[in-house]
C-alpha cells in the first residue's frame, strides 16, 4: 500500500496485510478484488515524523524510549509522539496511542518543557471531546496558569480560548480540581469603592 504523509507527501510503500491487521482504517483504501494494484492512502494533515514512528512500531513492535535520549533531543521526540497520538486517534490504533501519550508525558517531564498555545490549538482541533490528551493538555495549561513561578497566565492561551470553548471549560475545570474546589472570597461582601472607577487615592463621592 502506498501511503503519502504531510504536505511534502512523503511516501511509504508498506505491506497491506500488516496495516489492515492492526487497524480497519486502511481496508477502505484497498482496490477491488482482482486488481493487481496497491492501495493508496493520503494523510496530508499528519506529521511524517509521527508516521515514521507508526511504521517502526508496525515492523519492530516498539518505538524508542525518550528516557534513552540526550536531553536536547527529548522535546522534539515528545512533540513527535504527541503527533503520533493524533495520528493513531485518526487511524484507530489505541494500543500505540497509549504508548504515544506515555512517551509524550515522559518527554515533557524529562525535557522540562510543556506545549504552548501553538501546539495546544491543533490538539483541540483534531481530537474529540473527552479525549485523554485533551484532559492532559488542559491540566498542563491550568498548572502553568496557577504556577507563581511561571511566566504564563491566562492571556498566554488567548488564541486557544478563542478557538475552543471546550478548552476554556476544560482549563477552568482543571483549575477547580487542582485547587481542591476551594471556595473563593465572596466579592459581594466587599465594602467601599473596590469596584468603582476613579483614581487610586481619590476621594470617593459615592456614599
Amino acid at each position: 500500500m502506498d501511503v503519502y504523509v504531510g504536505q511534502s507527501k512523503r511516501h511509504w510503500c508498506l505491506h497491506q496485510d500488516l496495516l489492515c491487521y492492526h487497524t480497519p482504517f486502511f481496508e477502505d483504501h484497498i482496490p477491488e478484488k482482482g486488481k493487481q494494484k496497491n492501495g493508496k492512502v493520503e494523510l496530508l494533515e499528519e506529521d511524517p515524523r509521527a508516521f515514521e514512528l507508526l511504521v517502526k512500531w508496525l515492523y519492530q513492535g516498539r518505538i524508542d524510549d525518550v528516557s534513552d535520549m540526550p536531553k536536547d533531543k527529548k522535546w522534539d521526540y515528545a512533540d513527535a509522539c504527541q503527533k503520533l497520538y493524533i495520528l493513531c486517534d485518526r487511524v484507530d490504533m489505541p494500543q500505540l496511542k497509549n504508548i504515544a501519550i506515555d512517551q509524550f508525558r515522559k518527554g515533557c517531564f524529562e525535557a522540562g518543557l510543556v506545549p504552548g498555545p501553538e501546539e495546544i490549538k491543533p490538539i483541540y482541533d483534531m481530537t474529540p471531546p473527552r479525549s485523554p490528551i485533551r484532559k492532559l493538555i488542559s491540566q498542563i495549561a491550568a498548572r502553568q496558569i496557577m504556577d507563581p513561578e511561571s511566566q504564563s497566565d491566562a492571556g498566554t492561551y488567548r488564541m486557544c480560548f478563542e478557538a475552543s470553548a471546550d478548552f476554556a471549560i476544560d482549563v477552568v475545570n482543571a483549575i477547580r480540581q487542582g485547587t481542591g474546589a476551594k471556595l473563593f472570597h465572596d466579592p459581594t461582601e466587599d465594602v467601599g469603592c473596590v469596584y468603582h472607577e476613579h483614581g487610586v487615592g481619590h476621594l470617593c463621592k459615592v456614599s
